[in-house]
């Protein structure tokens, strides 16, 4: 099967056609649109992906871009971790196998105009962050004063607030918030 020789305008011409998405003041391309913009330029090429681990409720995806040759022409790793954003809760896996093909993608030269980063890439990561963010001071009152109104006993909060790595109220991380919440109710 001959080929036509891909030039950097091909790419260029595809990027053009990426719709982006706004965060925090910077556009990101989207996975989908780089895969889109792929396509294009290489519609018999290969985006190839492999699950390097998964244990513990982390996984390593690799992604291999190819051209209809088979040469390589951009490769990804990405990471991820099970219940670290509401939607890895369940998906975390495909989360992984999206993001490692959007940076390899993005190495190939799809996308790549405002950032290597992917839309969906950038979302996860200031997710992440936030989860890890402590709860505000009318969360901790809040918390407190259910405590106090439950008559909870100081050592079965100790013994909740120890399961999460906590000693007191006033170190509650996001992400842990809501479970710790539901683990006094159940202690009523």
């Amino acid at each position: 099967m001959e080929t036509k020789e891909v030039k950097f305008e091909d790419i260029q011409k595809a990027n053009e056609t990426i719709n982006t998405t706004n965060i925090k003041g910077k556009e990101y391309a989207e996975v989908n649109q780089r895969i889109k913009a792929f396509r294009m330029v290489y519609p018999q090429g290969s985006i190839i992906t492999e699950m390097a681990e998964n244990k513990d409720g982390t996984c390593i995806f690799r992604a291999l871009i190819k051209d209809t040759s088979g040469n390589i022409l951009g490769t990804g790793t990405a990471y991820e971790k099970e219940n670290s954003s509401f939607i890895n809760k369940t998906s975390y896996i495909e989360n992984c196998e999206t993001s490692a093909v959007g940076r390899a993608l993005g190495m190939a030269g799809f996308g790549i105009d405002t950032s290597v980063a992917s839309a969906e890439e950038v979302a996860n990561a200031i997710t992440q962050q936030d989860s890890e963010k402590l709860i505000d001071k009318k969360m901790v009152d809040s918390l407190n004063k259910a405590i106090e109104n439950a008559k909870i006993q100081d050592e079965i909060v100790e013994m909740i607030l120890s399961q999460y790595g906590y000693t007191s109220t006033n170190e509650i991380k996001i992400k842990d918030y809501m479970n710790i919440v539901n683990d006094f109710k159940s202690k009523k």
